[in-house]
């Protein structure tokens, strides 16, 4: 009963893992293109989203080969489980596939705004893992006990250059209303949805592997142009 318990919940956990790495570099890319468009002098700034996106497309996958170990196909969520999904949701009154990006671009209070929830989120999953990373469950899965170290290491540099942006250009940080949508998406997922689907036995896994079609070549690092000698 214990290994089957386990199992289970480390099925689980990968799975909504492996959702939220995939729809995390997929919704960077329009992040990373209002950054390029509104701010294309800022190579550094750039070149940390581009890390960011690569990072998550890492962790996606680290997951998608924990499970091709396993055998199996992770269970078929939707965005009712993402994080990023149900924040860009409520505090831009869209889905993400529908985001604006010129709005955002022509708009500093929106950048703004997008810059705050992409901290929160990843700050959030920082957190998140701190806690993973002390469960026996975990660690006794040498596997995606190694995953989560991974994630731990890089998480920080993914919350560090929006906060830098929002500092930099005087803009507020995270409001009162902004970090309880945070916490309530954290814990809708934590004593609501998850345990839901703990229960249902029945729950379809996919069909196909969710970045079938995609070209992710690798990131090629920004490096800064190399100032002209005065003749």
């Amino acid at each position: 009963m214990k290994r089957w318990f386990a199992r289970r919940y480390l099925d689980l956990l990968g799975s909504i893992y492996i959702y939220n790495e995939h729809r995390g570099y997929t919704a960077l890319d329009r992040v990373l293109e209002a950054v390029k468009a509104k701010h294309p002098e800022e190579t550094e700034f750039i070149a940390a989203v581009e890390k960011h996106r690569a990072d998550e497309r890492k962790h996606y996958v680290m997951f998608k080969r924990w499970f091709e170990l396993r055998g199996q196909m992770p269970i078929a969520l939707d965005r009712a489980f993402g994080h990023i999904d149900r924040f860009i949701e409520i505090t831009f009154g869209t889905p993400i596939d529908s985001l604006d990006t010129k709005a955002i671009v022509a708009s500093d209070d929106l950048f703004e705004r997008l810059c705050r929830v992409v901290s929160l989120t990843e700050k959030r999953g920082l957190k998140q893992v701190d806690i993973l990373l002390t469960k026996p469950v975990v660690r006794n899965d040498k596997a995606q006990l190694r995953i989560f170290e991974v994630v731990h290491v890089d998480e920080p540099s993914h919350f560090e250059p929006y906060d830098k942006w929002l500092a930099d250009n005087a803009r507020r940080q995270p409001s009162r209303r902004e970090r309880w949508i945070d916490r309530m998406i954290h814990s809708e997922l934590l004593f609501i949805k998850l345990p839901l689907l703990f229960l249902w036995f029945g729950a379809p896994r996919r069909k196909e592997w969710a970045d079938v079609g995609e070209s992710n070549p690798r990131p090629r690092p920004i490096r800064p142009q190399l100032a002209t000698a005065p003749e």
